[in-house]
């Protein structure tokens, strides 16, 4: 009983120094609209006329068969010949050298 008495005290304090990070919905990849991206549902014909060929294809996995496709900003995920859906790619933000400087 001691002892778990002593490990409540030692941990109690460490929850006091967490910290929260939030970023405003609006800031949240500001540069890029995400209605550009194909929708839930779309066939991949729709997705080929709209976009032009992938920078790359992966080939189907699992079952049902999952396929992606990676443009250079995002890829979209299918199931048999429909999206399932498009997520954009993390594009880092480069400070600028001239501020870095300073």
């Amino acid at each position: 009983m001691y002892r778990l008495a002593l490990l409540f005290t030692l941990l109690a304090p460490t929850a006091l120094f967490a910290d929260t990070l939030t970023i405003p919905l609006g800031s949240q990849g500001a540069d890029f609209d995400a209605s550009n991206l194909p929708h839930k549902g779309q066939s991949k014909r729709s997705v080929l006329e709209r976009f032009g060929l992938a920078d790359e294809e992966h080939k189907p996995v699992g079952q049902p068969p999952i396929t992606r496709w990676d443009y250079r900003e995002f890829s979209v995920y299918f199931e048999y010949d429909h999206v399932i859906n498009s997520v954009r790619h993390h594009q880092p933000r480069h400070l600028d050298t001239a501020k870095e400087q300073q």
